[in-house]
Parts: structure tokens; C-alpha cells; sequence
């Protein structure tokens, strides 16, 4: 018999879904345009729509890397967040290639793009990333803190009484921790820091990161606050070392009561807050469900 010839494969797409465009997210320079990566030139130049937290700054930076944006250029910042959002996934919709930048950094980090990327996946876009600078990583690199885990906190409340409820809850906080902070704020940001941790914990103030004037200074908070009382100028990342293992856990069982209290008001379920509360206080959990359902006044504290 004569062999029949096989039937080939089709092929499969790869790339955005069919029919749907592709938003990307590009992190932009925090400091030197130089530092911009040449696959987010490459996107300026080509993409179908550039939305950008500040156009003017937009203008500054394609200038500088003598890119000219053949697509649409858009303003989306925080103030216009939601009005923009459904417009942009309606172009990603219809076909479109919509790159997201924002004034530095990577786009949703403490900066807008977050709403922008939940509705497009909600609409079945696919959604990437351009990697670049971010100040995170950067500040934690030169801190000379332990690196190994961390977490990012963002901008701390402006209202002192909210500030100090959040310090408070981080009090215990094991992790290297990151904060943005604006300029004008910093000294009262350090000197919250140093009621809610202790004057002797480890810190970094890195300032203007990248660019000319790059500063980091590394000390005690209770150091950085003196250091802080004059005028500081630029963009700022906190670096604070963590708690030692234990430290703000609670141990008392007037302590381990109240933080099932506090947790149940966050809206856990009396079992989940006795559990977490044993977790982090490192006792079984049938010792804090004892304490919880037993008379308080037969303790001694």
C-alpha cells in the first residue's frame, strides 16, 4: 500500500490571546535614564497606546533615549484611575498593544496600575512586564541589612494616630522592612519608628538612589532621627532591620487574649484568631483556647 502522506499539526498560537491585545508593564528609570533597559525603548517607540502617571515626564525620558512614540499617548494617574481604566481594557479588547509606565519604578508598586491590571485579567488579557529599576531591591542591596526576607510596607499613614496603629502592628515584624517616604515627612516617619521599635534598631535611609547626590545613611533610628532634624531633600527609602525571633509576640495570657480579641475584630472566626494567636506566640493551641473561654480574673497576668 502507499503510505498516505500525515496530517500536520496545527499550529498553536503563542503571544497575546487571540483577538485580545497585550498590556505590559515597564519599569522606567528611578534615577539615570541611562539605567533604562533597551527593551522598554523598544516599546515606546512601538506600542499602540503609552499611558503614562505624568506625559510631561514621559516627554523627558523618550527624549533622552531618542525614542519618539509612534502610538497614542495617554495620561493615567491616580486621580483618573478609574475613569481611564475601562477605556484602556476596550483598546486592549479591540487589538491593541498598551504599554504602562509610570514616573519610576515599576508600574502598581506604591504607584498606579494595580485597578489596570485586575480588570484586565478579568477580561481575559494577558498582561507582562518589562523588569528594570525599582527602589526596593536597590535600597535593600545598599543597606547593609539583612536581606534574606523582607517585606514592603509602601508609605506609612500621614495621620500620626494611623501611622503609630500600623508601626504597632509591625512591631513584631521578624522581616527587613521597606517603606517609601517623602521628603518633608521623613523625620517624623524616624522618629515613629523609633517609639514603635526602640531607638537601637537597625536602619537605612537611602536618598536620591541612582542618581548624583545618592546618599545612603545607616544607624540606629534614634541616630537617623538627630541626622533627620534638618532639611532632607529628594526621594527616600526606609530600610529597617527586623524584630529579634519572639520580639512583640504576646506571652502573657492577658496579652494572648487580647490578640484573639483584636483579630476576631479584623473579622477572623474565634477559631482562626486562636490559631493564628498560638501561632505567632509559638504555644499550643488549646493553651490560648483555654485562656480565651476561662475566667480572666484566675489569672495572675
Amino acid at each position: 500500500m502507499t503510505e498516505q502522506p500525515r496530517e500536520q499539526p496545527t499550529e498553536q498560537p503563542t503571544g497575546p490571546a487571540l483577538g485580545h491585545g497585550l498590556l505590559i508593564l515597564a519599569a522606567t528609570p528611578i534615577g539615570r535614564a541611562a539605567d533604562a533597559s533597551a527593551r522598554l525603548a523598544e516599546e515606546l517607540a512601538g506600542a499602540d497606546v503609552v499611558a503614562a502617571e505624568d506625559t510631561r515626564r514621559l516627554r523627558r525620558l523618550c527624549s533622552d533615549l531618542g525614542v519618539h512614540p509612534q502610538g497614542q499617548v495617554v495620561s493615567y494617574f491616580e486621580a483618573n484611575e478609574a475613569t481611564k481604566t475601562p477605556q484602556l481594557v476596550d483598546q486592549l479588547l479591540a487589538g491593541q498593544r498598551v504599554l504602562l509606565v509610570t514616573d519610576a519604578g515599576m508600574p502598581s508598586v506604591s504607584d498606579p496600575g494595580y485597578r489596570l491590571v485586575a480588570a484586565a485579567v478579568a477580561a481575559g488579557v494577558d498582561v507582562t512586564a518589562i523588569p528594570g529599576p525599582s527602589a526596593v531591591p536597590t535600597a535593600l542591596a545598599v543597606s547593609g541589612l539583612p536581606v534574606d526576607r523582607f517585606c514592603f510596607e509602601g508609605f506609612l499613614p500621614r495621620k500620626p494616630g494611623e501611622r503609630a496603629r500600623r508601626l504597632a502592628a509591625l512591631a513584631g515584624e521578624e522581616r527587613t522592612m521597606v517603606f517609601f517616604e517623602a521628603p518633608h515627612r521623613t523625620h517624623a516617619a524616624l522618629t515613629a519608628l523609633a517609639e514603635a521599635f526602640g531607638g537601637d534598631r537597625r536602619a537605612a535611609v537611602c536618598r536620591e538612589l541612582t542618581k548624583t547626590h545618592e546618599e545612603v545613611r545607616r544607624g540606629a533610628l534614634a541616630e537617623l532621627v538627630a541626622w533627620a532634624e534638618g532639611e532632607v531633600r529628594g526621594e527616600v527609602t526606609l530600610v529597617v532591620a527586623g524584630a529579634p525571633p519572639g520580639a512583640g509576640a504576646p506571652s502573657t495570657p492577658a496579652e494572648l487574649r487580647a490578640r484573639v480579641a483584636e483579630l476576631e475584630d479584623e473579622g477572623l472566626s474565634r477559631k482562626q484568631a486562636i490559631a493564628a494567636t498560638a501561632k505567632e506566640a509559638g504555644v499550643p493551641k488549646r493553651e490560648v483556647y483555654d485562656l480565651v473561654h476561662r475566667d480572666p480574673r484566675r489569672d495572675d497576668g
